[in-house]
């Protein structure tokens, strides 16, 4: 495996330099969401002031002032909810409007009924305030007749990353996207080389839809593929029932039909809280254990003098590449940077240091560095080494889903580690109870489920698995 991997390698380093990554739109659509909600804010107070002038003759009137401040909590909860800023409301304004005066109109609706229950209507000039609310429709529909004029003066007017990749099926053309051969960046379906899947993990990076184009014999395995990215994928025309459909896209300009058969496992609300919790966790976390980087790190050089850290490439998110720090707990000429042997009980390879540090889990502390990168969560799949394997056999030989187990970020921790399941894999059923843990933690994914894995971590810090 050596020889072969180390080959493997070269042949990664040499596509990944090819593969062109998109550039990351989400970032700018979090930017231009961000700068519509203040600008909204901005927009309706400078309304309600406006009424308070024309009606009452007051600019700033007080009674208007605390009535928009009241409302604008409501407002933004229900835009928030019902895609008022989100990427559909950035490419079609006509939509954007349409969401936003429905938010404006709930939450008005609910201000009149709590101040009607609370017996304070009186406190507010009906005429005042609804005139508030016209000019704050009005301020609305603007802002959003001009987003398009922004974004096809700043961005070029995509606010979308797509792609198209060709694997020998009809042609399929889609405005504003980017097209490329599959044999271009040495893409087999129905490969399971870890490189391939890093590769097309790379090349799909950042990208809003993915849609595939080729023949029959080869939709499923694409199917398949999507899925283990986590990516919003399309393939063009095929029975529904052998791929796993969630839905259907039919493109009437080219007469084409495509079917969605991947959506990603997370919404854009539920990727912003999950990143939300794993900064505020993994910064706190840092600081709370300096005291123990600092002995963990003085006591590992004074040891042998070696290097601190040991960093392993594992698999990530999408499938794709990434370098996973531990603390360094084997000798330096005995590390095994592909992870061809599982650690064992008295294992020859690890120092007196390492063998506290992995009985404790104090090894695998430098991941929160990797969290704070974006690399990593702190809940999620484990990482593994590519060359573990169960029974002999390499992980995804054992079971084809280990593939769909990369759809979300890997993490410091999971469902399967609070459960007991770690350690080495000697059979396959090791393997298997993971792997089952994992899937099921991804289909029911929730950040409540994320503190309560956190919360239970704890108390299985040592394990009689960890050696």
């Amino acid at each position: 495996m050596n020889k072969q991997t180390g080959q493997l390698v070269e042949s990664a380093q040499a596509n990944s330099a090819e593969a062109k990554i998109a550039p990351s739109l989400e970032r700018r659509r979090l930017r231009a969401y961000a700068m519509l909600l203040l600008v909204d804010a901005i927009a309706l107070h400078l309304a309600f002031a406006l009424a308070g002038l024309l009606y009452e003759g007051l600019w700033w009137y007080p009674r208007n002032m605390l009535a928009v401040q009241t409302m604008l909590p409501v407002f933004f909860t229900i835009a928030l909810y019902n895609s008022t800023y989100g990427a559909r409301a950035l490419g079609d304004w006509v939509f954007a409007v349409r969401q936003a005066l429905i938010a404006l109109l709930i939450s008005a609706a609910l201000l009149n009924f709590v101040a009607f229950y609370t017996k304070s209507n009186a406190q507010f000039s009906r005429v005042s305030v609804t005139l508030g609310l016209i000019l704050s429709a009005t301020a609305i529909v603007a802002v959003r007749r001009l987003m398009p004029i922004a974004i096809k003066k700043f961005w070029g007017g995509r606010t979308k990353n797509s792609i198209i990749i060709n694997d020998g099926g009809p042609e399929f053309k889609l405005e504003n996207s980017r097209s490329v051969a599959a044999d271009e960046y040495d893409i087999d379906p129905t490969s399971h080389d870890p490189y391939m899947f890093d590769r097309l993990g790379q090349l799909l990076q950042n990208q809003d839809k993915v849609v595939i184009s080729t023949p029959k014999e080869r939709r499923e395995a694409w199917a398949f593929l999507l899925k283990s990215a986590g990516v919003y994928g399309e393939i063009v025309s095929e029975p529904a029932h052998t791929l796993g459909t969630v839905g259907v896209h039919r493109y009437d300009e080219q007469d084409r039909t495509t079917l969605v058969v991947s959506t990603g496992p997370l919404g854009l609300r539920a990727r912003i809280s999950k990143r939300l919790f794993d900064i505020v966790v993994a910064g706190g976390a840092l600081v709370a254990l300096s005291p123990v980087f600092a002995y963990a790190a003085l006591r590992i050089k004074l040891e042998d003098g070696g290097p601190i850290l040991f960093v392993q490439q594992r698999m990530g998110r999408g499938n794709k590449l990434f370098n996973m720090l531990k603390f360094r707990s084997m000798k330096v000429d005995k590390n095994d940077a592909n992870g061809d042997r599982s650690t064992g009980r008295e294992d020859d390879r690890v120092t007196k240091v390492g063998g506290m540090i992995r009985r404790t889990s104090i090894d695998e502390l430098p991941q929160l560095i990797n969290v704070l990168r974006g690399d990593m969560s702190v809940v999620g799949p484990r990482p593994h080494a590519l060359g573990s394997r169960a029974n002999n056999k390499y992980f995804w030989e054992v079971d084809a889903q280990y593939w769909q187990r990369h759809c979300l970020k890997p993490g410091l921790t999971g469902l399967a580690q609070v459960r007991g399941h770690r350690g080495a894999t000697a059979e396959e059923k090791d393997l298997t109870d993971r792997l089952q843990s994992d899937l099921e933690y991804i289909s029911g994914w929730s950040l409540r489920r994320d503190l309560e894995i956190v919360f239970k971590t704890v108390l299985v810090l040592k394990h009689d698995n960890a050696f």
